[in-house]
């Protein structure tokens, strides 16, 4: 038998093994696109993918092979996501807005196979998941130049869905007009309040009048159908061609690193595996007990555990004048024995704890 013969007998018992591998890998695929489904979850995770990758090249022992892995291992990674995307086809994202707002762009490149349903306000977008109406919502949590959206993070502390995603989104704010009108020509600007705030020095500058708006989109659509040159829109780009209007201004927010991050709501909590503790991400909102150093004991108990604080707010219960929740995200797996350990002690100084988001780092989204 000559070398030839006996290696291509070699690629056909491989090949026959690798197909019946194939087979059983995307019926793997399916269970976790059916997961996935329940949950609410995008089809591509990065961090999985990556670590995925890196554990096979770690396998390979002839050095000049590695880099033809990580190119075969990519390639079956985008046939299961395809085949996944085909499987969640009928996947519906709640989103608050119109087609056009930020809300929608966000949700659309989050879950590009999923169907993106609007609905008025934030509270009937998260009461649509609660109800199986959608599979997941798309929400803004909070704006690096305007702030939190307290009325999304106060649905998160009162309401019974649990973030599963954060993803940053670079936001550019254009000024939008009827067709034909100049800058000396408007006298009023109507958007989102965020939206305004986030522009209001360009707004301060020229001394226009602002009007609210439900969404950036909607406010696109009113001087749209008021065809009024006096009054123009502040909106994302992608609304001029929608509704017909010209961008007479570009990138009028006032900080060039506006950005929001948007929160993915789902019915389920998805646990971080504990292989990739150093990456996980959690959210708590909580209440103290009404003891002296109640607050600055359970802050301790979250560092004494090693978990670091990135972010700590408060926000009025509602419930009882002067009472308050903290909303707090933190770097680490808290679905872990350390995690579990540091709920337990938690539980000494707070009268109420709900773990309401795990997640992992998400790459940016640009949207203009």
């Amino acid at each position: 038998m000559d070398r030839l013969q006996k290696a291509r007998e070699v690629i056909n018992r491989v090949d026959a093994e690798m197909a019946r591998l194939f087979e059983e890998r995307l019926c793997a695929s399916r269970e976790v696109a059916a997961y996935k489904k329940e949950h609410g979850l995008p089809i591509l995770d990065a961090a999985r993918e990556a670590a995925v990758i890196a554990s096979g090249v770690a396998r390979i022992e002839d050095e000049s092979l590695k880099e033809y892995y990580v190119t075969f291992q990519k390639s079956l990674m985008a046939v299961c996501r395809s085949y996944q995307s085909l499987l969640l086809e009928g996947m519906r994202v709640a989103y608050s807005g119109t087609e056009g707002a930020f809300a929608h762009s966000a949700a659309t490149r989050i879950f590009p196979e999923g169907e993106a349903v609007g609905y008025p306000d934030f509270e009937s977008a998260y009461r649509a998941v609660e109800s199986g109406a959608c599979y997941a919502a798309v929400l803004p949590i909070e704006n690096s130049f305007a702030g939190e959206v307290a009325q999304v993070t106060d649905l998160l502390f009162s309401g019974s869905l649990s973030v599963s995603g954060m993803y940053d989104l670079s936001v550019t704010q254009n000024l939008l007009c009827v067709k034909g009108a100049t800058l000396a020509d408007i006298k009023t600007v109507v958007s989102h309040p965020q939206a305004l705030s986030q522009c209001s020095a360009f707004i301060r500058e020229h001394g226009w009048k602002t009007v609210e708006a439900e969404n950036t989109a909607l406010a696109a659509k009113r001087v749209a159908e008021a065809g009024d040159m006096s009054v123009a829109a502040i909106a994302g780009e992608d609304n001029a061609a929608l509704w017909g209007l010209s961008v007479l201004s570009r990138a009028i927010n006032e900080s060039a690193g506006n950005t929001t991050r948007f929160a993915v709501f789902t019915r389920a909590r998805h646990p971080i595996p504990e292989s990739v503790a150093g990456a996980g991400r959690f959210i708590l909102t909580f209440t103290v007990k009404n003891e002296a150093g109640s607050l600055a004991k359970a802050l301790d108990v979250i560092g004494k555990f090693g978990f670091n604080l990135r972010t700590l707010r408060s926000r009025p219960t509602k419930n009882h004048m002067w009472s308050y929740y903290f909303y707090a995200e933190a770097e680490g797996n808290v679905d872990t024995s350390q995690g579990k350990a540091m709920l337990a002690a938690l539980a000494a100084f707070c009268d109420a704890i709900k773990v309401s988001g795990t997640y992992t780092d998400s790459p940016a989204l640009i949207l203009s």
